[in-house]
């Protein structure tokens, strides 16, 4: 399996001025407004340079080809904002970052990955950059909220991998991805409140 780089790993210069670190946010929003504008296949590192205001060369500095600039800004996606709330109570911890998925879906994260969605089976290095990057990141946040959860006794060890704790983010999703209808922090809520937390209470007999 490939190794992919991430936002972290430096990438050879091919000489010129050295890479400036704090242009890199400005290159990857660019890169997203880009990538749900026009999308994967119509994406260029000139529009990138141009939407972003810098010299081609300061692209190239970080990224060789389109893949690499696509595959690594998609590894990066969502670290900022998938945080573990840790509010106290389980109820609490989902209802935050419920509403959290709300944000991203409905901001430029949400419509560049909309725009990808058709190129990713096409492209295996997407699907792994998917997988390892803001899936897994998410997968981060649910693990560490169930952690809490437990430790004060809201829930057993057994949820975690059951079907219920799957379904917590699905109905989100599906919304955002095949109805078109709004995602909003109270169409999260009422997630929440009838089908999330009837289940966790179901599976822990409260």
């Amino acid at each position: 399996m490939a190794v992919l780089p991430t936002a972290d790993v430096a990438r050879p210069s091919r000489g010129g001025r050295p890479r400036d670190p704090s242009r890199d946010g400005v290159i990857r929003a660019a890169i997203l407004r880009l990538l749900a504008d026009v999308g994967y296949g119509a994406l260029t590192m000139d529009a990138v340079a141009a939407e972003a205001g810098v010299g081609k060369a300061t692209i190239y500095r970080r990224w060789r080809t389109k893949q690499d600039l696509v595959v690594d800004t998609i590894s990066d996606l969502n670290r900022d904002e998938a945080s573990t709330p840790d509010t106290g109570s389980l109820e609490g911890d989902l209802r935050e970052i419920m509403r959290t998925l709300v944000g991203v879906v409905n901001g430029p994260t949400g419509a560049a990955t909309l725009s990808l969605l058709s190129t990713v089976p096409r492209h295996p290095a997407l699907a792994e950059a998917f997988q390892k990057g803001p899936l897994a990141v998410w997968q981060q946040s649910f693990e560490q909220v169930w952690q809490n959860a437990e430790a004060r006794g809201e829930i057993d060890p057994s949820f975690r991998s059951s079907v219920a704790a799957e379904s917590i983010s699905a109905l989100l999703v599906q919304r955002w991805l095949l109805t078109h209808r709004p995602v909003d922090d109270a169409f999260a809520d009422e997630v929440l409140d009838t089908v999330v937390l009837p289940l966790v209470r179901m599976r822990s007999g409260s």
